[in-house]
């Protein structure tokens, strides 16, 4: 294999809703390059994308496929990645590598709520982006209207490079309106006869050309002053204003394919080859430092990890894309990321499970080695002259949870080590082990992608696990001030114990005055603040402590003992066991005494007298609210409404998006453990939501009621 310089280089991602065909299309992309002598099917289980276990157990894509490409002269690494909503972090990952975003519509369905996802990302990302309309030989495909669809999700920016001149069963020809000329193919697709448009169809491909042209001169003033004065431009001419239009977002081409039959494919990849931004034609990437890193050869050499796989008799293999430089085995790295050294000993270009040897990479290049000791995906590995590390990946918040446990307990350290592995394969996938909880949590994107998780540990690893339905991190306050005072007193010959604590406790906001007088009935508490600490809870809000004591009624060096025993209760709420927050709390008197009195006493004097003033200053249970954002379509936006209502959801706003709806709605995340799977019941998988963590709120006493009764009755079960 030739060495490929950076201007010699594309990176694709290959996106689309799940049942868009990008499968498919990558076996076609393949054969038509040599890369295969056969295209393999999703059916059969033998494409080159699709080749892990899970995946064929389950017919759909859960890792992204890297390949490449050799065409035209030049290289095309292209990432085939997954269509399905629950693992996007994997079309997340390819744009952030790749510069062009080619998005697959199925043409019998049109837009779907997982290409408006998807464009989205390219959006955010500044990605070029062209579309490919697939199965135009599907019974249900209708291109004209597809087309409206898009002009309507994505505006005006859609321009026609290729239009059917029939779909549906007798798809075999096309127009091609950059080319002006037509592409007809027999029963099996293949290589196409390329004839003069005919008669009956030259006006309307003429009327697209010109708009195809208006399009390409928009971008580059010299092209925009011959288009006026000659009213044309050549080829050469409008790729090169197409090209600066993808880079620029102001265009966004459509090509026809039918990928199952190799229709269309080899134009378009012409196009990819000869049109699309080469890596250096793209904006540079920042490093952490915000210092730009434009892909040069000669420059200091830098590694970024995007990607890990755990391959039967191989192990790791680590994906990368060389940022700056020039790669070649051998080579000792420092990993800045964490602070260990790799030597990268082999380097590979790879086609799924497909593995080519080759002695250099230049920088905007994909690669991937085998048996590194300490790298992690995200990690960036520098040349000794070189500074810079690279976090550029954000991944969406996970939207479902369950708790997890191995069938045998004594294989939840085995379990962990498993987890943490895939965690690095898939970042969307998030492991966290709750002390708080007492379970180990798994989050990510849907049941669908906990489900396939499951499948590889039980198939692959061999260890039997259980989901659970994971508890919630519900947190106690209190809304009204309460005093209490205990005394704690042991005697059993010898030293005894003895330590007696007065406090007031009352809810604590941001800013409130120091405390001056309380006032309990007839009596009335003036405090004294001799010292204060403020201590920031890690589960959210404060625990704030006023030290009142007045003649020596406790010595000060029992204080902290004392802010112990409130932390032990705050830690462990009274009501139902979670965390308490926002509380402050006054000590104003006490008693102790010359030989009983110790840290041991204090302590438990303060907790008890904590617990009591908690349970009398009106406590209540606060539980997790989430943002919530929906994307459906019109005609079930009524029945996804009374869901989320049922599911105790405050509609916060509607409003359209692009021919979705979008509701918008606060939800308690107790609600929502098995929302992923509803909403596509009741939408047939034509929604998607995204939900954050917004603030914690009281709950309805019903449901406090119903918390504390499950409390007490697990509390005499664990007595």
């Amino acid at each position: 294999m030739k060495v490929y310089q950076t201007n010699e280089i594309k990176n694709i991602a290959l996106l689309g809703s799940k049942g868009s065909g990008k499968t498919t299309l990558a076996e076609a992309m393949l054969y038509e390059c040599g890369v295969i002598k056969r295209r393999g099917t999703v059916e059969a289980g033998n494409t080159v994308s699709d080749s892990f276990p899970v995946e064929k157990e389950y017919g759909y894509s859960v890792f992204s496929t890297v390949f490449y490409a050799e065409f035209l002269g030049k290289k095309l690494n292209v990432i085939d990645c997954p269509g399905a909503d629950d693992f996007v972090g994997n079309a997340i990952t390819a744009l952030n590598v790749t510069d062009t975003g080619v998005i697959l519509i199925n043409a019998q369905y049109g837009v779907e709520v997982g290409t408006q996802n998807i464009f989205r990302t390219t959006q955010k990302l500044k990605k070029p982006v062209i579309f490919a309309l697939n199965q135009l030989d599907g019974e249900k495909a209708d291109y004209e209207n597809v087309i409206e669809e898009m002009r309507e999700h994505f505006g005006n920016k859609v321009v026609t490079v290729q239009y059917p001149i029939q779909c549906g069963a007798g798809f075999n020809a096309m127009i091609d309106v950059l080319l002006m000329k037509k592409y007809s193919w027999g029963p099996d697709g293949g290589v196409p006869t390329i004839e003069e448009i005919p008669a009956d169809q030259m006006e309307h491909a003429r009327e697209l050309h010109q708009a195809l042209v208006e399009a390409a001169a928009e971008n580059d003033e010299t092209l925009m002053d011959k288009f006026f004065e000659e009213g044309h431009l050549t080829e050469d001419e409008m790729r090169a204003g197409i090209r600066k239009g993808l880079v620029d977002r102001s265009i966004y081409p459509v090509f026809c394919v039918s990928a199952a039959k190799d229709m269309g494919v080899r134009r378009m990849m012409e196009f990819l080859g000869n049109v699309v931004p080469f890596v250096n034609d793209m904006p540079a990437p920042v490093t952490t430092d915000n210092v730009e890193v434009k892909p040069d050869s000669n420059a200091p050499l830098s590694l970024y990890f995007f990607k890990t796989t755990v391959e039967p008799h191989i192990g790791e293999v680590s994906y990368f894309k060389v940022m700056s430089g020039t790669l070649t085995p051998g080579v000792d790295l420092d990993n800045v990321t964490r602070g260990s050294k790799e030597r990268i000993a082999q380097l590979y270009c790879v086609c799924g499970g497909i593995k080519s040897q080759v002695d250099k990479l230049c920088a905007g290049d994909i690669g991937a080695t085998v048996k590194l000791k300490d790298v992690r995906t995200g990690n960036t590995l520098d040349a000794k002259d070189c500074d810079y590390r690279f976090d550029f990946i954000r991944y969406p918040e996970p939207k479902y949870r369950r708790a997890i446990r191995p069938v045998t307990e004594s294989d939840a350290e085995k379990l962990m080590t498993i987890l943490t592995r895939m965690h690095e394969e898939d970042p969307t996938w998030v492991v966290e082990q709750s002390k708080e909880l007492k379970q180990t949590i798994l989050s990510g994107q849907g049941e669908f992608h906990l489900r396939t998780l499951k499948w590889r540990v039980e198939n692959n690893d061999k260890l039997p696990i259980m989901f659970e339905e994971p508890r919630i991190p519900y947190r106690e306050t209190i809304t009204k001030a309460a005093r209490a005072d205990y005394r704690h007193k042991k005697q059993s010959g010898g030293a005894g114990q003895f330590g007696e604590v007065h406090l007031i406790i009352e809810p604590y906001t941001e800013g409130m005055p120091a405390p001056d007088t309380y006032k309990f009935g007839s009596q009335e508490f003036k405090m004294s603040v001799r010292d204060t600490q403020e201590i920031p809870l890690s589960w959210g809000g404060k625990l704030v402590v006023h030290n009142c004591i007045v003649g020596g009624a406790i010595d000060a060096r029992f204080i902290p003992a004392i802010v112990k025993g409130l932390m032990d209760r705050m830690e462990q709420g009274p009501l139902t066991g979670s965390y308490a927050r926002d509380v402050r709390v006054c000590i104003y008197d006490g008693k102790m005494h010359p030989v009983d009195s110790n840290e041991i006493s204090f302590r438990l004097a303060g907790r008890n007298a904590f617990s009591e003033a908690f349970r009398n200053a009106n406590p209540k249970v606060l539980e997790p609210i989430y943002d919530v954002e929906v994307m459906v379509p019109g005609d079930v936006m009524g029945d996804v409404m009374s869901d989320l209502q049922g599911r105790r959801a405050i509609i916060m706003g509607m409003e359209s998006d692009n021919g979705f709806e979008k509701i918008i709605a606060k939800v308690p995340l107790k609600e929502m453990g098995s929302y992923s799977t509803a909403l596509s019941s009741i939408t047939g998988g034509r929604s998607a939501f995204t939900m954050k963590f917004a603030s914690y709120e009281l709950v309805p006493s019903d449901v406090q009621d119903k918390l504390l009764k499950e409390y007490a009755e697990k509390s005499q079960a664990d007595e």
